[in-house]
């Protein structure tokens, strides 16, 4: 590990380390000051992950291909990237209806760093590495690390890990490309530009971190059936609002009323995309799943195949 004059030049050089020039005097600022400062800097993070669209297209290829044949995506960060990765993993199953061992998120320092900070957990590089090894990652996974400096050395560990294992890397980082030296699959890297306070990467990096996470795991879940026209039809019935959603996707998509819906996602063991099969291709339970089964998990394939006999 570098040392501390060594670690200083390196943070020196990094663009999310320098001094924003807008917000220079930020602290003589009254409140709508302070937030439109902010919100002027946020205006500028969408434009820089549109730059990284195309890096952002290869690895989700990488990962539907990926869930595809059975693997997983596991996301590396520390401190608010850990914290992303972790709730992105977490958001995915009640929405995608997904396997919560498909898509996990690791953070420095553990299940405690998610809700406190440890600070130094982040400092070594085995610990990364170790963490890769006690979840069993294999070649047939994908590993993302996400860190807006690119040199946190927790992840640096854990995806120099993965590389000798032979799993798939990605990386998330908002410093410049022309900086990036890390040996990966797909590097995505929009910048965002200085903090509006110095170093605070919770902010814009944080920001286009969130975006970017976002495109991936949304585009391989649609890639896998997982949305019928631009509706999330494998949610999960697992609370009071998630029932009354299902219901509404079921109407919306069939035009049946709330108690026809409700019948029959029922009889669907509150699975919508069987629901949705049945009254559009005028079919059983047993006879919907058959069909989504046939047509990959697909919906729309799944309503055509009778279409296309007629």
């Amino acid at each position: 590990m570098a040392d501390g004059k060594d670690l200083f030049k390196e943070l020196a050089s990094l663009t999310t380390e320098k001094r924003n020039i807008a917000s220079m005097r930020i602290d003589m600022a009254d409140p709508i000051e302070i937030i439109r400062i902010i919100n002027d800097e946020d205006k500028k993070i969408a434009f820089a992950v549109e730059q990284e669209l195309p890096y952002i297209a290869k690895a989700v290829e990488m990962v539907a291909h990926t869930f595809a044949n059975g693997g997983r995506l596991f996301y590396i960060g520390a401190g608010t990237s850990g914290r992303i990765g972790v709730q992105d993993a977490a958001e995915c199953p009640p929405t995608f209806g997904s396997d919560p061992e498909q898509i996990q998120g690791l953070i420095a320092g553990g299940r405690r760093a998610i809700f406190k900070a440890q600070e130094g957990a982040e400092d070594k590089e085995e610990n990364g590495a170790n963490d890769i090894m006690a979840h069993g990652v294999t070649e047939r996974d994908v590993v993302c690390g996400i860190a807006a400096s690119r040199r946190t050395p927790y992840v640096v560990g854990a995806v120099k890990k993965a590389r000798e294992i032979g799993a798939k890397t990605l990386f998330v980082t908002t410093n410049p490309r022309s900086q990036f030296n890390i040996d990966v699959d797909v590097a995505i890297c929009p910048e965002v530009g200085p903090e509006v306070i110095m170093g605070s990467t919770r902010m814009k990096s944080g920001t286009a971190q969130k975006m970017v996470l976002n495109m991936i795991t949304t585009a391989a879940m649609v890639l896998q059936g997982k949305v019928y026209e631009n509706m999330m039809v494998d949610l999960q019935m697992t609370n009071k609002k998630l029932e009354e959603r299902s219901k509404k996707i079921v109407m919306t998509i069939t035009g049946v009323d709330y108690d026809e819906a409700e019948r029959v996602l029922r009889l669907a063991n509150g699975h919508v995309k069987t629901a949705v099969v049945m009254i559009k291709a005028n079919v059983n339970a047993e006879d919907a799943k058959k069909r989504l089964a046939k047509g990959g998990g697909f919906v729309r394939r799944a309503i055509e195949g009778e279409i296309g006999k007629h």
